[in-house]
């Protein structure tokens, strides 16, 4: 059997899908624009309608019927790696079935480009927006400034009583792998970055706190570049330290693209990990325990942050307060064979 496309003049429209999921035109509009005030019996019916007869709503008309927009405006620094990956596809899988659709922004951590997507993306009046951190330029907090709509910050905490945000302290998670490896019995520990967003910014402090408090702090041995981050980096990275600091016997790095580069480089270099050097990293992306040695990390739950970030998200545009305005997911230091 042969199915022929329909032409233009014979467009499915929300009256043919309210016809043959057997309910009025207002049930069936309000089914796709606002399902959580439907039963999951219209629901589904509806749903049905929408497959079988292959509608397409518009989004302006859908959005202009409802009073409301249907957009959620996510921006985020970086795809290239899963950390922000894991983080837009569990904010998806919240608000894809709840019947709202997603602008995804990429401010490759560039403060103009954060600037210049909040501006273009704002001015779709989006019915909520999910940001990444706190810190952005005067003219982007001016942007923000004018937008009454739901915001919820991802990645970071904040005390602020207006703020709403899902995260964890960078800080503390820097301090706490470096006081891993001081425990460990490693004394000269150096830090490398790179990038130097805030939250690397962050963790860099929380690295200094914990070699202060060890009595252990040198200045020189930390290595930061605004260099966008890549395991080829982290190898040239790890060339540095070495020449200029023989001495050292581990290594913090901020990602775990870094550390990986740096174990790469470490193997060719003819080095015991972790009996010579150890090297560690942040995030805990897939390759780090099938690394070899496994890397030790910092495990971050960025897949719960999304989760939770669109659930308060999806409350507030509900008209519904959260129990907690910010929500701390905290951390977990994981040690493996390189450190």
């Amino acid at each position: 059997m042969t199915t022929r496309r329909r032409r233009s003049a014979e467009r499915v429209t929300l009256s043919d899908v309210a016809r043959r999921a057997g309910c009025s035109l207002m049930s069936a509009s309000r089914a796709l624009s606002q399902p959580e005030r439907v039963s999951d019996a219209l629901r589904e019916r509806v749903d049905e309608a929408v497959k079988a007869l292959g509608y397409v709503p518009h989004p302006a008309a859908r959005s202009l019927a409802s009073s409301r927009s249907n957009l959620v405006a996510v921006i985020i620094p970086s795809l290239s790696n899963a950390v922000f990956v894991d983080t837009v596809e569990a904010i998806q899988r919240v608000l894809m079935p709840a019947g709202y659709e997603m602008m995804i922004g990429v401010s490759h951590y560039r403060p103009e480009e954060d600037e210049r997507l909040l501006r273009a993306y704002l001015a779709h009046q989006p019915a909520g927006l999910l940001i990444t951190g706190f810190e952005r330029s005067d003219d982007a907090r001016a942007v923000l400034a004018s937008y009454t709509a739901p915001m919820v910050t991802l990645m970071e905490l904040s005390e602020r009583p207006d703020d709403y945000c899902v995260g964890f302290s960078q800080l503390q998670a820097g301090a706490a792998m470096t006081r891993t490896l001081l425990a460990r019995g490693y004394r000269h520990v150096a830090f490398a970055a790179a990038q130097l967003d805030p939250r690397t910014l962050q963790r860099a402090e929380g690295y200094r706190q914990a070699m202060r408090e060890a009595g252990r702090y040198e200045p020189t041995l930390e290595l930061l570049t605004p260099q966008l981050s890549s395991i080829g980096l982290g190898a040239e990275l790890l060339d540095r330290l070495l020449a200029q600091h023989p001495q050292i016997d581990a290594v913090f790095f901020n990602n775990d693209d870094l550390a990986l580069g740096a174990l790469f480089r470490a193997h060719q270099l003819g080095l015991d990990v972790p009996g010579r050097l150890a090297i560690a990293g942040f995030n805990d992306l897939p390759a780090a325990a099938w690394m070899h040695p496994a890397l030790s990390t910092v495990r971050t739950p960025r897949g719960e942050i999304g989760t939770l970030a669109a659930q308060m998200l999806l409350g507030l545009m509900r008209g519904q307060q959260p129990a907690e305005r910010c929500i701390d997911v905290g951390f977990e230091v994981v040690m493996r064979d390189s450190a």
